[in-house]
Parts: C-alpha cells; sequence; structure tokens
C-alpha cells in the first residue's frame, strides 16, 4: 500500500508538490532560527563568562552583595590557599583569578606633563605565569591590533578604540591612577605594550588588560583577588554541573557568619542572564509554535482544495466498497510521505544557511555601541545535533495536523451522493 502511495504522489504533483514545498519554506526558517537563537545564545554565555564571571565564581559574601560594583575592599584574602583547594576539590575545572579596578589613564607629552586622560575599566588577569589558562580564555593573541602581548612586567594592553581616541601607540608610558584596597590613591607607570580588540563592544570601548601579580602589588591586594572564576574544560557552559558543583562548594560555608568567607554563584544567576535566557528559551519554542500552526493552516487549505478535486476520486473509493477509516488513514500516510519529503529538502536548505552563517557570522557592532551586554559584535549561527532534527516535527506534524482536519469530510459523505458525483 505504502508503495502505491508513493508511486500516486510522484505522478500527480498536484497532490505532492505544492504541499511540499509550503512544508519545506517552513522547515528551512525553523532550523535556521533555531541555529541562529542558538548561536546568540552560546555568543552571550561565552562572552559573559570569558570577561565577566566565569562558568561559576568565588568571591565573599560581602562582595556578592554589591559585586556589580567590583568592590576590591571586600575581596578574598589568601587565595594561594583557597586556589589549591579549589583544584583538589574540583580538580576536572580551570581556575584562574582576577582583579577588575577602575581609574584614570594618564598620557605624559615630552615634558611629563598630563597631555590627555581618559577613565579606564581595566582587568588584571594572570598572564606570566606559565601554563596559565587566561590567553586562551581570553584569545589575547588574536585580539592583539598592534604590538605585542604583555611579556614583561609592569606592561598592560589597552583597547584599540581607547588607544585611538588618546592617539597612543605601543611602548609609550601611561599612568594608571586608581585606588588601593584600603582606599587610598595608587598610582603606577606601565608600558602600553600593545592594543587590542576582542570584537565585544562592552571591552573595546575602555578596556584596559594588566597582569595580575603587577595589579596586586599596585592596589595593595598582596595574597589577594577579587574573585576567582572557574571554566569547564570544553569551555561550554553545562549549568546541571556548575549547579552541583557551586553547591557542593556552598555547603562548607553555609553556617559561617564571617562576611568575608568564600561563596561560589555560577553563571546563570550570578550574571543576571537568567531571565534572559529563558526568554530566549521562550522565544525559541513560541517560534516552533506558529511555524506549526501557520503550516498547519496553509496545509488544511491545500488539504480542503485537494479533497475537493479528488471527491471523484473519493466516491469511486466508497462505492467499492472501501472503508471510510481506510481511506482516511491512507490520506494520513500520505501526509507522512509529503512531511518527511519536505522536512528532509528543508532541513538540508537551512543547514545550508546555519553552516554559512556559522562560518561567516552577521556584524551587528553598530546596535551595541552603547550597549553592556557581553556579547560578540559578530554574531554567528551554531549549528548543533539538534538542528538535524528540529525541523522534522514542525515539518511532520503539520502536514497531519492539516490532512487531519481536511480529511474530516470523508466521514460526512453520503452513499446517496455518489451515484451523482460519479454520472459527472
Amino acid at each position: 500500500m505504502i508503495k502505491f502511495l508513493f508511486k500516486g504522489l510522484l505522478r500527480d504533483r498536484s497532490r505532492s508538490l505544492f504541499p511540499v514545498l509550503i512544508v519545506a519554506a517552513g522547515v528551512v526558517l525553523t532550523v535556521f532560527l533555531h541555529a541562529w537563537i542558538n548561536g546568540a545564545w552560546t555568543s552571550v554565555i561565552q562572552s559573559t563568562a570569558h570577561y565577566s564571571t566565569g562558568h561559576v565564581r568565588v568571591m565573599t559574601k560581602a562582595y556578592s552583595k554589591e559585586k556589580d560594583q567590583r568592590p576590591n575592599d571586600l575581596a578574598l584574602l589568601g587565595i594561594d590557599t583557597l586556589m589549591a583547594e579549589l583544584r583538589h576539590t574540583f580538580p576536572d575545572m580551570l581556575w584562574t583569578p582576577r582583579i577588575t579596578f577602575g581609574g584614570l589613564l594618564d598620557i605624559p607629552d615630552s615634558n611629563r606633563e598630563t597631555r590627555v586622560q581618559s577613565p579606564i575599566s581595566g582587568l588584571s588577569v594572570d598572564l606570566l605565569t606559565q601554563g596559565s589558562p587566561e590567553w586562551k580564555i581570553l584569545n589575547i593573541r588574536n585580539a592583539i591590533v598592534r604590538g605585542r602581548p604583555i611579556q614583561n612586567r609592569n606592561e598592560m594592553l589597552i583597547s584599540e578604540e581607547l588607544a585611538q581616541r588618546l592617539g597612543i601607540q605601543p611602548g609609550q608610558i601611561a599612568t594608571l591612577i586608581s585606588s588601593t584596597m584600603n582606599g587610598s590613591m595608587a598610582t603606577a607607570n606601565f608600558t602600553i605594550a600593545g592594543t587590542i580588540l576582542f570584537g565585544v563592544g562592552a571591552m573595546d570601548r575602555g578596556a584596559v588588560i594588566a597582569d595580575f601579580a603587577d595589579m596586586q602589588q599596585v592596589l595593595d591586594m598582596q595574597q589577594g583577588a577579587g574573585e576567582i572564576l572557574g571554566f569547564f574544560p570544553d569551555d561550554f557552559y553545562h549549568e546541571d554541573r556548575a549547579t552541583i558543583l557551586t553547591s557542593t562548594f556552598n555547603n562548607q560555608y553555609q553556617n559561617s557568619s564571617n562576611q568575608f568567607a568564600p561563596i561560589m554563584a555560577y553563571l546563570r544567576n550570578d550574571s543576571g542572564l537568567s531571565d534572559y535566557l529563558d526568554l530566549i528559551s521562550l522565544f525559541s519554542n513560541v517560534i516552533m509554535g506558529v511555524f506549526l500552526f501557520a503550516m498547519s493552516i496553509v496545509l488544511w487549505n491545500a488539504g480542503l482544495t485537494g479533497s475537493l478535486r479528488r471527491y471523484g476520486e473519493m466516491g469511486v473509493r466508497l462505492a467499492i466498497g472501501e472503508e471510510k477509516g481506510h481511506i482516511y488513514r491512507s490520506m494520513i500516510t500520505e501526509s507522512l510521505m509529503v512531511g518527511f519529503a519536505g522536512s528532509l529538502i528543508g532541513t538540508s536548505i537551512g543547514l545550508a544557511f546555519a553552516y554559512y552563517m556559522q562560518v561567516k557570522g552577521f556584524n551587528i557592532g553598530g546596535m551595541l555601541r552603547n550597549n553592556s551586554i557581553m556579547i560578540d559584535n559578530i554574531v554567528r549561527a551554531q549549528v548543533t545535533p539538534l538542528s538535524y532534527f528540529v525541523g522534522f516535527l514542525p515539518g511532520m506534524l503539520a502536514t497531519v495536523c492539516g490532512t487531519a482536519l481536511s480529511g474530516v469530510g470523508i466521514y460526512k459523505r453520503q452513499t446517496s451522493q455518489l451515484f451523482k458525483e460519479l454520472e459527472t
């Protein structure tokens, strides 16, 4: 029977061509938008983790309450012991300390007088320790625009946009004016080793990168760190594992009343992205639902038109004694064939578009110029194993729903009407 129905679809294009094209078009959009949304979601997660929170973050209880202000006066102390504990307890994670700081960058003229100043947002990371994961996490070598990476003490990298605005060249001396952990003024001279461009608007506007040990000394934070970030080795955020890891660590200090006791938070709750990620998930489900509904309506109309044209065929089949249920089931089987063919074609085309956008990406830097969200200027689609199957659900379900609705008319046919239809 299936072979017979398949031949019928091939020989009568009016029963297959238009529905297949409709299904394919809907599946193309579904697959591509799924990959695009997944890519945007991954970009936000990775950028936020790399430049801000890590996959998990350890800080003091007092620091966590004001973490948006990066209060270094509430920083962790004795980090060597804490780092050793974290690496022993969670050996499958990459742990790295950081200090986030703010201040002014003072550029002197030839007479060593202030020529220009600019507020900066600074990030100190471990760059001079052999085997430090920060080179890979921040992708610093590929971000260099002019000059070279940090190789010696008292060197820093500044964003290319900031360097252009201040007229700074690699090799020049700049003075950092900030405040220490204890609230007093801190000043230090740094050599501009190079300029960087991360491709993240929030970082490229005025970021300064310095070595962690240098900033410990400048800010009077010996054996201190603002926070310790943890990363999964594959650089993908695994929320289930992060939740377990966070709970395990926090159970050790849950009865401590010390405000400077360490506490761990995972990315979803720590970054303020929980509502945003829930919105992305909801939006993805809405897209699936909308396309499913729209394709069902279109295919329902197509089925109604086809049924009207096939009244004679159905009349003959009923007249020779074929059961209405058998006719209805055969139409459902036909719709499954059409849905599978349309879904296969649509998925192939959708994946082709998605792979192209995964390689090329789309630059939305102009939209993020004044935005503080940690997201790459170039957003790319991301093809996942689910992308190969996500289009088959709406593609096949829509055809079945459309045929099921339009085929109800079969059960309303009366034998007394058949002779009149057959006469024509």
